[in-house]
């Protein structure tokens, strides 16, 4: 039997943290309107005014109408979740909205929701003279997302109870780091800024070699390595990495985005001395015999065009780097989007499209299916063929190596499945949306796999002009996609037992 919630006790419980999430979300807003005022950008530092005080004012709302001293149940975790995404887009949109590039505030909302799910798809309109102030909000509110929004706010600045696991769960996140939810949090928190330091030096070093001014080098920097480390593919500018024209920048963002792809747990006892663990962990071999299977069906496909890519060298910058950004869901270009439809083979594009619906590992910045699900589902495919081709009184069981070895069990098994149901699912009703709307076959299902899988490379569909419907359709996916749909599977269930409920 289904039990019917109480409605006034759940909407209070969900409503109270949400309004804490938004609040938390105003002290990420001043770092841009710092930046902003320290530059002189007098308008953008109103922006992100309004923007800070409507976070406050919801959040304090929240506080008034819903306040409770009861922590979340996993039903209210995942609520909170699921709504604070949707809220955190809306809130995180009013700076952007406001900045004049965007055509409507659904553009907006589009923009922010790519950038917390970490997708990159983008709608901005004439970005690179987008002020200092907002094109950093953008990349910031991508490097929130890629270390769990709500988990960092609700662990820094609330609590760190059993109910702060509920909700880093809800996340899409099956692991811990740390005994409990703070010092997951503080961890994940501390590999990301020493990565964000190095890899800003990194990248500014090889700008401001290459000419751009110390400046803009830093600028760049710090952003390219947000969208890069979280797997984003937000850029300062509107030519994604075509605009740096460099083979070192290329090659930097190629080791920062496997470093973004691969777990945070793994980081850590790696850190810890367990160099061993990166040769042994069962998710590190899936990822690279993907990535080598697909680069292989995408180089196969392009050298029936040696007129494009003429040489290795090319093949590497224009396949590889494309193919790299797509498994690890990051959604940097070094060709123009319409090159995939004019220049590549069905066979390449169907390599990209598998990897962007693959993604990289588990509790980690990037999206998609992940590699311990794909793992797991092979190894309960090698089982029951030897269950079929066994003798009755045989007994299989099969050990895996992740940080720490297991035992696969039927649970997992059925979890991975479903979740990879759910992305296949997912993406083909977003290409048929995308069909509807008038978009050839292969167009709509390379764009509705980016966007389920939180990659954002695009052939061309994502534009301001595309219909309203597909720009929803997309936010929608987005957003399922980066939750790994459970938490979007309790708020659906919620709603249902509220009124089919006993």
């Amino acid at each position: 039997m289904l039990l019917k919630p109480d409605v006034v006790k759940d909407v209070k419980i969900v409503g109270f943290y949400l309004g804490r999430v938004i609040s938390g979300i105003s002290v990420f807003m001043a770092v841009p309107l710092a930046l902003s005022l320290s530059l002189g950008e007098t308008d953008p530092a109103a922006d992100f005014i309004i923007g800070i005080l409507s976070c406050l004012f919801f959040g304090l709302l929240m506080y008034i109408l819903c306040y409770t001293k009861q922590e979340p149940r996993w039903i209210h975790g995942m609520m909170v979740v699921a709504l604070s995404w949707l809220a955190a887009a809306g809130f995180s949109a009013v700076p952007l909205f406001l900045s004049g590039h965007f055509a409507s505030f659904l553009d907006a909302y589009f923009e922010a929701m790519s950038g917390i799910t970490t997708s990159g798809l983008s709608l901005a309109n004439d970005l690179s003279h987008m002020s200092y102030g907002h094109n950093l909000w953008r990349h910031l509110i991508m490097f929130m997302g890629g270390q769990g929004m709500v988990v960092v706010v609700l662990s820094f600045f609330l609590f760190g109870s059993a109910g702060g696991f509920r909700l880093y769960v809800g996340e899409g996140r099956d692991e811990r780091v740390m005994p409990n939810i703070r010092q997951t949090s503080r961890a994940i928190w501390t590999i990301s800024m020493v990565f964000l330091v190095l890899g800003t030096a990194l990248l500014a070093a090889i700008a401001f070699q290459d000419g751009m001014s110390f400046k803009n080098a830093l600028f760049h920097g710090a952003c390219i390595f947000m969208a890069a480390f979280d797997t984003g593919g937000f850029s300062p500018h509107h030519q994604s990495i075509v605009y740096y024209h460099s083979w070192t920048f290329e090659l930097a963002t190629i080791l920062i985005m496997v470093l973004g792809a691969i777990n945070f747990r793994v980081h850590y006892v790696v850190w810890m001395g367990k160099r061993a663990e990166i040769w042994n962990n069962v998710e590190l071999r899936a990822l690279l015999t993907t990535i080598l299977g697909a680069y292989f069906l995408v180089a196969l496909g392009l050298t029936f065009h040696w007129q494009v890519y003429p040489d290795a060298v090319s093949l590497f910058r224009r396949g590889f780097y494309q193919l790299i950004s797509a498994h690890t869901g990051t959604g940097f270009q070094t060709i123009y989007s319409d090159q995939f439809l004019g220049e590549w083979d069905q066979l390449s594009l169907f390599a990209l499209i598998v990897a962007m619906v693959l993604g990289g590992a588990i509790c980690s910045t990037t999206g998609g299916i992940k590699m311990i699900r794909l793992a797991i589902i092979v190894q309960a495919f090698a089982l029951e063929i030897k269950h079929f081709i066994a003798t009755e009184a045989s007994v299989f069981f099969k050990k895996v190596h992740h940080i720490k070895t297991v035992i696969l069990n039927e649970k997992q098994m059925l979890s991975s499945c479903l979740i990879l149901l759910a992305y296949v699912v997912t993406v083909f009703i977003g290409s048929m949306v995308g069909m509807m709307c008038g978009y050839p076959f292969l167009d709509s299902l390379f764009e509705s796999a980016s966007a389920t899988g939180n990659v954002g490379l695009s052939c061309g569909i994502t534009a301001v002009t595309m219909p309203w419907v597909l720009k929803i359709s997309y936010i929608v996916q987005m957003w399922a996609g980066r939750l790994e749909f459970m938490s979007v599977f309790a708020v659906l269930g919620f709603v249902f037992a509220l009124f089919r409920g006993r």
